[in-house]
């Protein structure tokens, strides 16, 4: 990721990255304390991939 990286110093498709990577440790967070099922996560996490554009990041 890039936490050493000035948010405003990065680009849009960077940003976008970097959002989709929180957001999907965000979904196995929650599936590891059991906030959600395996299939809630999978479900998520697919339509997240999808809607943002990222190729070949699901897994």
């Amino acid at each position: 990721m890039t936490e050493d990286k000035d948010w405003d110093s990065m680009t849009y498709e960077e940003k976008n990255r970097e959002l989709y990577y929180r957001q999907k440790q965000l979904l196995a967070d929650f599936l590891k304390r059991g906030a959600i099922s395996q299939a809630q996560h999978d479900k998520s996490l697919h339509d997240l991939t999808v809607k943002m554009g990222i190729i070949g990041e699901e897994k």
